[in-house]
């Protein structure tokens, strides 16, 4: 477990990457956010999107996690094992910071009406129709999912170069648009729209366990193969 931890620190002293971007981030976005909403001039609560950039950081942090930190950690003799658990251990404290920076922004948004203008970031209703718990879960899954992707990509790369990375996509993609070609073909979207629909956030954030745990598999194996 210590050397565990050290990857870890290992990991934050970049501080940089893993603090101050993604506070940037997402300072602007909620700044952005509320300025539109007070120039939309209707008295009807206004939901916007800009929640999502901090979270689509996560996706760039799993990248620089791999390319910025491995070569340096095997120069310090850390085994693939002990810098793969760290640097997951890592990302899911930040998951678990931005889930409780998200919960305390929808407290304050409900405090204050949307910020005085009735804009709303953080504390969307389908976010939020399970409590605060289920949101909880809900942001700090999407944050880990997509610095998973992200580090899973890298690890690819870093294992079998840039064709190979371009073939997977490649074919995540083809297995994307024969999906809706054949909920298309067969008419299911309704289905599909009525299925997400019952599953709701909550559901969905935990199907996002399942795919959180098959991609740590994945990533974890390739590593335990990949070179500095």
């Amino acid at each position: 477990m210590s050397r565990i931890l050290k990857v870890v620190r290992l990991q934050l002293v970049n501080k940089q990457t893993w603090l101050w971007i993604p506070l940037i981030i997402l300072a602007a976005a909620l700044t952005m956010s509320i300025i539109i909403s007070a120039m939309i001039p209707v008295d009807a609560p206004k939901y916007g999107g800009a929640g999502q950039a901090p979270l689509w950081y996560f996706f760039a942090l799993g990248l620089q996690a791999l390319t910025l930190t491995f070569p340096f950690s095997q120069a310090l003799s850390v085994t693939r094992r002990d810098f793969f658990l760290g640097t997951l251990l890592t990302a899911a404290g930040g998951a678990v910071l931005l889930a409780v920076v998200f919960l305390f922004g929808g407290w304050i948004e409900d405090v204050t009406h949307g910020w005085g203008v009735n804009g709303y970031m953080f504390r969307l209703p389908w976010v939020w129709e399970n409590g605060p718990l289920a949101a909880a879960l809900t942001y700090f899954v999407l944050a880990l999912l997509l610095f998973l992707v992200g580090f899973t990509g890298a690890t690819i790369y870093k294992r079998a170069g840039g064709i190979a990375i371009t073939v997977v996509g490649g074919g995540f993609g083809a297995v994307l648009v024969g999906l809706v070609f054949l909920v298309t073909r067969f008419g299911l979207w309704g289905q599909v729209g009525a299925g997400i629909a019952s599953l709701g956030a909550l559901g969905l954030a935990l199907w996002g366990l399942v795919a959180i745990v098959a991609l740590a598999g994945i990533s974890y194996l390739v590593l335990r193969r990949a070179t500095p």
